[in-house]
């Protein structure tokens, strides 16, 4: 045979296959399916690999946009999402996307090209060390220094990164060792082992909430990331157990579960206003200490601990478990189901959720303009289906998305929580839509956070990716007026003014619109998520009763 046949059907000249080659074999072992990033001179040759291969790079406009999109991947597939730059500036700019994933436990490898190995002992055009530069902010990364180690150094990447608590890796492919020769097979993937808690242990957490007189669940997104809400569900029946949320486990119990608490963590009184005040025993299930530190809701350390979850408790004084059921948290949850003989029932304060239902219905009679917050959500959960995806970015509407917007199943509000970076919201809805083609996806952003990645609705519209961008425009950065105002009585360094967002939405080639009444904003939205292409839909917002709301329930305990 004279050629190769790539995979858009062109014919190559026969080759030598070079480690370039054999790393993407080894991505397309692993699954990958999408490659987000930007190409550079030195990963030519990866990138000309990518295009010979089954696998789709998807050049974005910005580095930090591929890794948020990869990351959105990893979350909704538990499979890593992969993301591409070149040396210098390209690394540098993931690094914000990467330590996202790395602190939301979204399972992501990163991939970055090299200076040649003959000059990285010196000064060097655009060279850094960025194996060190990615060291804090991955749980492994290495330099690929021989095509003959791209086999191993694939598939401890994708392993590393998938294995409990998953997050991101980092590979860095040196420009002259990815031109090399190589010879290798990809190694073949092997499921993640999750190992079960030991009969003794369960016995143990089955005595300690048969004891209990007033137990109570917080359940994180240790939860989401196993799959393990159903069992979850089964278990707050059989026990009759209520269940308080964290922001990223937001879903697992049904909104309108009796035994739901609601979504705890945005202020110190959330947890009273949840029954924690009164509880003996915390089961704390897949949470995930970066979200919200336990001194909030075990601030006398006089909560007995009953810890469920895919690793070892983090060490915290706070957080001290008497028991820990270390493994599959599905199998966890129903093994201890059934030993639980003797459980007290007890009914919980409810003044979260009845305070969380109360602010919402009583938005439906407010037409004020500019919007208040309870009526964007309400007019969002009235539009979207039980399953939909809603992507919030990080700014002040996150916490009223956090708080109080109405959940169903897991895994349908993606929150960037632990590392908090503004300009998730765009790149991470389009990663979504293509996790998910099948379900319709909204991306609320601020005003402040949507310019920060706005570059990537190219990204959307050249894709065919439809979502619909509802961005709260209020020309502030809003969360942090709202704590300056607590904390100074004034403002300062927070004020912007904004481009014509209908008009600049329009310079993509997208439908846009800008809300003029809650009734307009309601009409909007249903037609945009009924088209097969990106949006925009601009909503002014009135964040002043945000203060008021707050009143009572203590200092903010939330990262925005």
């Amino acid at each position: 045979m004279a050629g190769t046949l790539g995979h858009k059907g062109q014919r190559g000249r026969a080759a030598p296959e070079r480690a370039a080659d054999l790393l993407v074999r080894c991505l397309e072992a692993e699954g990958v399916v999408h490659v987000f990033g930007i190409p550079g001179e030195e990963t030519l040759d990866v990138s000309d690999a990518l295009d010979r291969s089954a696998i789709r790079f998807v050049p974005v406009r910005h580095e930090q946009a591929g890794a948020f999109m990869a990351d959105a991947i990893g979350r909704l597939t538990g499979r890593a999402g992969v993301c591409l730059g070149t040396l210098g500036p390209g690394a540098t700019n993931l690094v914000t996307g990467v330590a996202d994933a790395f602190l939301d436990r979204a399972p992501l490898v990163a991939l970055t090209g090299q200076s040649g190995l003959e000059r990285m002992h010196k000064e060097s055009h655009q060279y850094l060390d960025v194996v060190r530069l990615m060291s804090p902010i991955t749980k492994w990364n290495a330099r690929v220094s021989s095509p003959s180690i791209v086999p191993e150094a694939v598939r401890k990447a994708f392993k590393v990164a998938e294995s409990e608590k998953p997050g991101a890796t980092h590979l860095e492919l040196p420009e002259d060792v990815m031109a090399a020769p190589a010879v290798g097979v990809p190694l073949e993937r092997t499921a993640v082992v999750h190992p079960r808690p030991s009969d003794r242990d369960l016995a143990r957490a089955a005595e300690l909430l048969g004891a209990a007189e007033h137990p109570v669940v917080l359940a994180g997104n240790g939860v989401v990331r196993g799959a393990a809400a159903p069992a979850l569900r089964r278990f707050a029946r059989r026990t009759r157990i209520p269940v308080a949320e964290t922001f990223m486990g937001k879903g697992l119990l049904d909104v309108g579960d009796p035994l739901a608490l609601g979504a705890v963590g945005l202020q110190a009184g959330d947890y009273a206003a949840a029954g924690f005040d009164r509880a003996d025993v915390v089961v704390a299930v897949g949470y995930d200490l970066v979200e919200h530190a336990p001194r909030h809701w075990n601030p006398r350390r006089d909560k007995r601990i009953l810890c469920i979850d895919s690793s070892p408790a983090e060490i915290d004084d706070h957080f001290v478990p008497e028991v820990e059921l270390v493994g599959d948290i599905a199998f966890a949850l129903g093994a201890l189901a059934r030993r639980c003989e003797r459980v007290v029932p007890w009914t919980a304060n409810q003044g979260l959720r009845t305070t969380v239902a109360g602010v919402l219905a009583s938005a439906a009679g407010d037409d004020a303009f500019p919007l208040r917050p309870p009526r964007i959500l309400l007019e969002l959960r009235r539009a979207m289906r039980r399953d939909d995806l809603l992507v919030s970015d990080v700014g002040l509407h996150k916490l009223w998305i956090g708080r109080m917007f109405p959940a169903h199943e897991p895994n349908t509000v993606l929150i960037a929580n632990g590392l908090a970076g503004m300009g998730f919201a765009v790149p991470a809805a389009i990663g979504a839509k293509l996790a998910r083609p099948g379900q319709r996806v909204v991306a609320v952003s601020g005003d402040g956070g949507f310019l920060m990645n706005v570059q990537e609705l190219e990204t959307a519209n050249r894709l065919g990716t439809p979502f619909v961008n509802v961005v709260w425009e209020n020309g502030q950065f809003g969360s942090i007026v709202w704590k300056q105002e607590r904390r100074f009585g004034r403002h300062f360094g927070t004020d912007f003014t904004n481009p014509d967002l209908v008009a600049l939405a329009g310079a993509f080639g997208l439908p846009a619109a800008r809300a003029v009444s809650a009734g307009h904003f309601a009409q909007c939205l249903a037609r945009f998520l009924s088209l097969d292409r990106p949006s925009v839909l601009v909503v002014p917002v009135d964040y002043s009763i945000d203060i008021a709301a707050a009143t009572g329930l203590g200092e903010e305990t939330a990262p925005t």
